[in-house]
């Protein structure tokens, strides 16, 4: 038996991938993300991922203003090295386009980011994803875990000015209650009935 052979994409260039080459390498996998000049491929998702993210996306679609949209598994653009794909984001809607053509969003036009954890990127979200969010300004953060059970628990950070880094502002178990980036009222226990 022999192994077929890697496409030519799968080598990557001196000094890494670039933000611009997830819209040229032709044949990628879905969701694939640039982090740190490499390119990281998902695993396919597990029922609580889908869900916790189905369940956030549409209590914020409820809550947010005009002036912002919602999306989902849309990348981001941190710097030249770095296009992650958060779970949801929030982004400002003049950065939208009618036609709805556009690959991803700037780290500029982006309010929140918003990771569920997976057991096989568990570091990327926990450590790498913040970290890289916060370096690119982005206000607003919100890291998903599962309980021993089958809920999110939704831990809230926001950009502290002074260090650039984020500061926990709350975890929240049963409800998400929040009035900043807006004012945002979600019942984390209905995901028991979806």
């Amino acid at each position: 038996m022999t192994a077929e052979p890697l496409p030519a994409w799968a080598f990557p260039p001196p000094g890494g991938f670039t933000a611009d080459d997830l819209d040229r390498i032709p044949d990628l996998p879905p969701h694939t993300e640039l982090i740190d000049g490499s390119l990281v491929f998902v695993s396919p998702q597990k029922s609580f991922h889908s869900l916790a993210m189905y369940l956030l996306e549409r209590g914020l679609r409820a809550s947010v203003p005009e002036t912002l949209r919602v999306r989902r598994e849309m990348t981001i653009t941190l710097d030249s090295g770095n296009r992650p794909e958060p779970d949801i984001s929030v982004v400002r809607a003049e950065a939208t386009t009618a036609d709805a053509h556009e690959t991803g969003y700037k780290a500029v036009d982006t309010v929140l980011a918003v990771e569920v954890v997976s057991p096989e990127s568990q570091l990327r979200d926990r450590k790498r994803k913040p970290q890289l969010y916060a370096e690119a300004e982005i206000q607003h953060f919100w890291l998903i875990e599962k309980d021993a059970g089958s809920r999110p628990v939704v831990h809230v950070y926001e950009l502290d000015s002074v260090t650039g880094c984020y500061v926990p502002s709350g975890i929240h178990h049963d409800r998400l209650k929040l009035t900043v980036p807006f004012d945002i009222d979600i019942d984390l226990t209905e995901i028991d009935r979806l």
